[in-house]
């Protein structure tokens, strides 16, 4: 519910935004249309990768979902669709209003309203960006926890990440112990460092499932799917290579942190998650033991 009113106050205020702006807009701040070429559309795209990080969160919550087979796809591709064409009108208005180059600050949107005098406006937007930015973390937030449990529940991590809460039903733990190191991370970090780290820990990972679910068609054919990719041999390498074309577009101390960050995954799994791995030990998580 908490969602639901923070997502239906951000609409309205992008309604508003793209109101008031379109009727300011000059059209000589389009020319020229894309000043930095293709390579500029490249990293831009790969910087702003995050934008589109929330809809995996979705998937991990699959156990929780009614009727997952038809929810799952419709609300990850449905919502995939309708935030793109809102990502477009936005944009197309923010850099119709002002020249692009004077977009470069925390709020763009209320920075292009202020530029143009729409004072009022402005703060309206503004505000609308701090419930934007907790609707955005409340995602996140929710999603990361579940992977967490799902890779205690397969043994890579310690069996108290598994747990549930015996009223909620939720893994609180891992809730709790991310809540705490998200909000270490916004004290202390760098802001485009984080975003740097998100863009290319999750376009690696998307590349990792493409090619995995591929590998697991031809080794494992007669697997029960209840999501079936369809034309695998097309979907499956175009995904992966799209992920590495992406990443290619991040800075290069981006590559440098993901590496860091690999060797302490690896690390993990070499010292824990390998000798507890389920998959490897044939060993299966008795549902008592994590409740």
């Amino acid at each position: 519910r908490a969602n639901n009113i923070m997502v239906a106050i951000k609409l309205l205020v992008l309604g508003l935004f793209v109101f008031v702006g379109a009727q300011h807009i000059d059209p000589a701040n389009y020319v020229p249309f894309a000043p930095n070429g293709f390579r500029g559309i490249h990293q831009g795209a790969a910087i702003v990768f995050f934008a589109y990080i929330g809809f995996d969160a979705i998937s991990t919550a699959a156990e929780e979902t009614k009727n997952p087979q038809r929810n799952l796809p419709i609300g990850i591709l449905g919502g995939l669709a309708v935030c793109t064409l809102i990502y477009v009108i936005v944009g197309a208005v923010a850099t119709g209003i002002v020249p692009y180059q004077q977009l470069a600050s925390a709020d763009p949107l209320a920075r292009a309203l202020d530029l143009a005098g729409l004072k009022t406006a402005s703060w309206i937007v503004a505000a609308g960006a701090v419930v934007s930015m907790t609707a955005v973390l409340l995602v996140f937030q929710y999603g990361q926890p579940r992977i967490f449990f799902g890779m205690a529940r397969d043994g890579l991590l310690p069996k108290w990440a598994a747990k549930l809460h015996p009223k909620t039903r939720v893994p609180h733990i891992t809730t709790i112990i991310t809540g705490v190191l998200v909000a270490g991370g916004a004290l202390i970090a760098e802001e485009n460092m984080i975003y740097d780290l998100t863009n290319i820990g999750t376009l690696a990972a998307f590349f990792l499932v493409s090619v995995g679910v591929l590998a697991l068609r031809i080794r494992e054919p007669d697997r029960p799917r209840p999501f079936r990719v369809p034309f695998i041999w097309v979907v499956s390498p175009l995904a992966a290579g799209a992920c590495l074309f992406v990443m290619k577009g991040l800075p290069t101390r981006a590559w440098v942190m993901f590496g860091w960050w690999l060797l302490v995954g690896l690390a993990i799994y070499v010292v824990y998650g390998y000798r507890n791995s389920v998959l490897r030990t044939g060993r299966q998580v008795v549902t008592e033991e994590l409740d």
